[in-house]
């Protein structure tokens, strides 16, 4: 399925927000994520099923300054 992960399109097989994370390796002990607008806490990544379109935004911390 078509998605838009931070602003840059994927063909993906996953079906939910924690499917598309191991599948595009994002990995890490903090991730924040976004579907469509809106956030989706850690503990609801693996019922949060996507659907074709969906736009998600995966954000994780960088060293530097």
């Amino acid at each position: 399925m078509k998605l838009t992960v931070n602003g840059q399109s994927h063909d993906v097989a996953a079906g939910t927000l924690s499917a598309l994370l191991a599948e595009l390796d994002f990995q890490g002990g903090w991730l924040a994520t976004a579907l469509n607008g809106e956030v989706v806490p850690t503990k609801e990544r693996d019922r949060c099923v996507l659907t074709e379109g969906d736009r998600i935004e995966i954000l994780s911390p960088m060293k530097g300054g």
